[in-house]
């Protein structure tokens, strides 16, 4: 199953790019998302159904960032069914499968990052990342796509490059072990020079960190997921950021294995503030409600390198947080695109009244937003009070003091936008041009968000058993 999983995609490409037919575009694409969650599901019902082979496998460590790529891959394509209703107004067939070929890809080249076992092979599906979702982000070719592309290659491109030099210098701290597979490396690395491995680190961390979007490499993340569309914003912020982060953790755990944490914790610490304080400084005045969104995603990956730098009790925390920020983020973007649809605009200001145009539309923007900020029953109110009860615990009280003045002051920033946006006073002519275009958001426009929000909220008041294991295999101390 796992070879059908990779495989598939390439063949469904093949087969768009004969057909170009947009019905097919979308039967495609659903279709991929179904065999993409079976495989998860076969794994959970029994993991011994699952055959791993020499390159890829489906383990504990990955499971959760498979199975969160699967649900929120899933609720995409179904949104994405009368999103491209809409798009394929204004372009011809052969660019809408070709937008359907290249978020193929992108799903193909993000599962792979999380599958490979190899943290050679990683880095080149990470790299793949890139390729396929710089053509989607450049999609509506304006002035502002082309230059977001530009800079998501460039800056990414770096990123990379610095990964690889990283790369490079794990295999001078291993010696003379020839391999870079994720077991042999936590098996062996009490062996490992110290010294090269902190070095080794720091490249890999500041590399992928871009990929992730971590402060202070961060920059081109709020451009690119703006620019998007709104399925693949989604994608870029809710699935993409996390097989960034699933590198950088399986390099964690080398260190943890080698016992040389002290360096990397530090790095991890002052990324993951410098990612707060800068999402706290850039969303006081934001003026593009996309952009809102992307500081966010900056904001709560800085809180996931916060998680592991802490370790303890915030590693589970880690992971409710990865999975809750992932269903609500993607439920953001999603319905950011009916706010885009209906004012065809991105701006906050032009963007008001939108509680008397479309309610269901105002009702998921307004339980998106507490959500993300973790009002209870938030599964993010869960792992933000045990990162917090973790800063006691460790005797950090200056630290939790900082991290919590940070999440307020964000608090704030978005409640003032959402607060405007869904009550604030409208504007005659964007209020007509919005009753008109309300015919455009299909119910498939809004399913996908009210179910990742029921599921992100029923974790905050319970957790199934079954996730609970999930998470706690998870956990690598």
């Amino acid at each position: 199953m796992i070879n059908l999983v990779l495989i598939l995609p390439l063949i469904f490409c093949i087969v768009l790019f004969f057909a170009k037919n947009k019905t097919l575009n979308n039967i495609l694409i659903v279709l991929y998302a179904l065999v993409h969650s079976a495989l998860g599901v076969c794994y959970l019902i029994n993991p011994q159904i699952i055959q791993n082979n020499q390159y890829f496998e489906l383990n504990s460590t990955n499971l959760i960032f498979y199975l969160v790529l699967s649900v929120v891959y899933l609720a995409v394509s179904v949104y994405n069914i009368g999103y491209s209703r809409n798009l394929s107004l204004k372009f011809n067939n052969g660019k809408m499968a070709l937008y359907s070929m290249m978020t193929l890809a992108f799903v193909l080249s993000m599962t792979g990052a999380i599958l490979a076992d190899n943290l050679g092979l990683s880095w080149i599906f990470i790299e793949g990342t890139t390729l396929a979702s710089a053509y989607l982000i450049y999609f509506n070719k304006t002035k502002h796509s082309i230059e977001a592309a530009w800079k998501y290659v460039f800056i990414c491109s770096i990123g990379i490059a610095l990964a690889f030099v990283g790369i490079i210098l794990l295999t001078i701290a291993t010696g003379n072990l020839n391999s870079l597979n994720y077991n042999d490396l936590i098996n062996n690395a009490s062996s490992f020079s110290h010294f090269w491995l902190n070095v080794s680190f720091v490249f890999i961390l500041f590399g992928i960190g871009t990929k992730m979007g971590l402060a202070p490499v961060h920059f081109w993340l709020p451009d690119a997921h703006s620019q998007a569309p709104s399925p693949i914003s989604a994608l870029l912020s809710a699935t993409l950021l996390n097989c960034a982060f699933l590198m950088i953790l399986n390099m964690y755990r080398v260190l943890i294995s080698a016992n040389c944490l002290a360096y990397a914790r530090i790095m991890l610490l002052l990324m993951g503030f410098l990612s707060l304080f800068i999402t706290s400084v850039f969303l006081y005045r934001i003026t593009n409600y996309k952009r809102m969104l992307a500081y966010s995603s900056i904001e709560n990956m800085g809180i996931l390198a916060i998680a592991t730098a802490l370790g303890g009790l915030a590693y589970y925390a880690l992971f409710i947080h990865l999975i809750a920020h992932s269903l609500i983020k993607a439920s953001f973007f999603l319905t950011s695109g009916n706010i885009l649809e209906l004012f065809e605009t991105k701006r906050i200001k032009s963007s008001r009244a939108l509680g008397q145009i479309d309610r269901k539309t105002a009702w998921l923007w307004v339980i998106c937003f507490l959500g993300i900020c973790a009002f209870p029953p938030s599964a993010l109110f869960i792992s933000e009070f045990l990162i917090v009860k973790t800063f006691l615990m460790q005797e950090h009280y200056i630290l939790c003091a900082l991290f919590l003045i940070l999440l307020t002051i964000i608090l704030y920033a978005l409640a003032k936008v959402v607060i405007k946006m869904v009550f604030g006073e409208k504007s005659q002519e964007k209020y007509e041009l919005a009753k008109q275009n309300i015919k455009k958001i299909t119910i498939s426009m809004y399913l996908p968000q009210g179910i990742m929000l029921t599921i992100a909220f029923i974790l905050g008041i319970y957790i199934p058993k079954f996730v609970d294991i999930i998470i706690r295999n998870s956990i690598f101390y």
